[in-house]
């Protein structure tokens, strides 16, 4: 009797392992119209393993699995949902024709390599990490003039927190490329910058989601890392696994759900590859994270709703905010604003460093009744990176000293 009862709790226990694995695989994705007035039912909704990706005044955007659907509609405040039916509704083959311009890891990867490898003298391409999958975490570091580069002021562009923010990854490959190109153009402003900023740019901190996102003929709405959990699930959220005030709020402790924390902060071989590199160049003193989808420009704290104790840092924040949304028209504020979420890199980046740290969520402003927010198009890449230039410029000219914003008539570097 006691094997047979064993036995059969052996056969529960692999079948409830097994039903999670499946489960982590099975991409049943809804798209889901919740209640929420202000940021503290918004706040609510994320602690409960809900990821928000839309805001509008009495209600919020968010997509899950039929285990997130059910949860909220057992708080009561399900206004509306429909299955995204993924397997009809974004289907690609890598990426599909339309959407051939973005760059696949392997693209990526050889697009990095030439131009490290056609400008020497520019361009240091390195790898930062192996993931889980075996691929490389590549940077590239961007510098010209005889000062050692761990002697200039340093900034850190990185993009591919989240596997399916495909064009959050487009932006940093475009500026590498651009900054280069105007180099040798003779642009002087860039010369400029060349001369006197050291430059680091991490295109994609989660290649391992970001190719899962697109493989076997469609898009799956992914967004986690690949890490198999303890439980059979799949995919730890980067971006809720820093080590400031993680775990306390705004992330969720379940491995199924998108904002998974992961069972430590810095668990994530992703996460402390970001933590090595920005601690072995202490010269960085800017950060600037991108992701997409809403057109805002957030910068810490995320984690409370209290602003940074520290007035002339949270000042500093709130100028470079506002001057940057006047080119790229996004709306600035402090990461709380919308909800609480702990455990993001730039809270990490500034709280445990006092580097200035932003997130640019790119467009579009929403995505309508599906997850077309994530899947906008090739067409939108240039218009995203044209009007986003002149803030990234912007944080690298003030790299030097980014409180130079506070004061009057003090403007760009000069030769």
């Amino acid at each position: 009797m006691k094997l047979k009862g064993l036995g059969i709790l052996f056969a529960i226990l692999f079948t409830l392992v097994l039903g999670q694995s499946v489960q982590s695989e099975k991409h049943n994705i809804y798209w889901m119209k919740i209640k929420a007035q202000d940021k503290f039912t918004r706040s609510r909704i994320v602690d409960m393993g809900i990821n928000i990706e839309g805001v509008s005044d009495d209600y919020v955007i968010a997509y899950g699995n039929d285990y997130d659907l059910q949860v909220v509609k057992k708080a009561g405040l399900l206004i509306a949902s429909s299955n995204l039916d993924l397997e009809n509704k974004f289907r690609a083959q890598d990426f599909p024709t339309e959407d051939a311009p973005y760059h696949n890891y392997a693209e990526l990867t050889s697009e990095l390599n030439q131009l490290a490898q056609d400008n020497p003298d520019l361009v240091k391409m390195s790898s930062i990490a192996k993931t889980n999958e075996n691929r490389d975490m590549w940077a590239l570091r961007i510098g010209a003039g005889s000062k050692p580069a761990d002697e200039k002021p340093a900034i850190i562009y990185m993009g591919g927190h989240h596997a399916r923010e495909h064009l959050s990854v487009e932006i940093p490959i475009m500026l590498a490329k651009y900054l280069v190109k105007e180099y040798r153009n003779n642009n002087q402003r860039i010369v400029n910058l060349l001369n006197s900023r050291d430059i680091h740019i991490i295109p994609t901190v989660n290649p391992d989601g970001m190719e899962y996102d697109i493989k076997d003929g469609k898009y799956k709405m992914w967004r986690k890392n690949r890490t198999r959990n303890s439980d059979g699930t799949f995919g730890v959220d980067l971006n809720r696994n820093y080590g400031y005030q993680w775990g306390t709020g705004g992330s969720s402790s379940n491995p199924s759900s998108d904002t998974y924390k992961g069972p430590q902060a810095f668990s994530e071989v992703e996460t402390r590859a970001v933590k090595n590199y920005v601690e072995a160049h202490q010269n960085i003193t800017v950060l600037l994270s991108f992701h997409t989808y809403s057109e805002l420009i957030l910068y810490p704290w995320g984690h409370k709703y209290d602003g940074m104790e520290i007035s002339r840092d949270k000042q500093v924040h709130e100028v470079m905010a506002k001057k940057m949304a006047e080119w790229n028209h996004y709306t600035p504020e402090q990461s709380s604003a919308l909800y609480i979420a702990s455990g993001d890199t730039t809270d990490w980046s500034y709280g445990a460093h006092k580097i200035i740290s932003f997130t640019f969520e790119l467009d579009p402003t929403n995505s309508g009744f599906g997850g077309a927010g994530f899947y906008p198009g090739a067409s939108v890449i240039q218009p995203v990176f044209d009007k986003n230039l002149e803030p990234c410029l912007y944080l690298m000219e003030y790299t030097d000293n980014p409180y130079r914003v506070l004061n009057v008539g003090i403007g760009p570097i000069g030769p």
